[in-house]
């Protein structure tokens, strides 16, 4: 297997980890703290897929520091796969709760002006906006780890 930046167990493939997290949690708690989010059913989806995101992520950074601090290669095919099939099914699962969340944002908030609260309505666009942000990591994540195992 070729040695390509963002790989499981570099430094790059760690950096990319801990901003999927940071965005996952962001999206998350600004979603939480404004009121009234359980009433939309994209918002709730939201919620759970950035929180199976913030796990996924935070799981595989934990095992990309382990790698980068004992210097250890997680490149075996095995576990590329295991990368490869959890990072497309997260990355699947974000972009569909961000695209739904970013509709109902887009059809009740401003098509048919719902919004009474400012403070709430940006809220809502801030969690959607790092939730994209979050799927552009994880997209990147994936689509390295497909390059690495086709190339393996």
């Amino acid at each position: 297997m070729i040695d390509i930046p963002g790989t499981p167990g570099t430094l790059t493939g760690l950096l990319l980890r801990i901003s999927q997290c940071v965005f996952a949690a962001g999206s998350i708690s600004y979603m939480v703290t404004s009121g009234g989010f359980f009433s939309f059913t994209a918002f709730c989806y939201l919620i759970a897929a950035m929180g199976l995101q913030l796990l996924w992520s935070f799981g595989l950074a934990i095992l990309d520091t382990f790698a980068v601090v004992r210097k250890k290669t997680l490149l075996s095919p095995v576990l590329v796969s295991l990368f490869v099939v959890g990072d497309w099914v997260t990355a699947t699962l974000s972009l569909a709760g961000a695209s739904s969340s970013a509709g109902i944002m887009v059809l009740y908030f401003g098509d048919l002006g719902n919004c009474s609260f400012e403070a709430q309505c940006w809220r809502y666009q801030l969690s959607v906006a790092l939730a994209f942000l979050c799927w552009i990591t994880i997209a990147i994540s994936s689509l390295t780890t497909l390059w690495l195992l086709a190339s393996g």
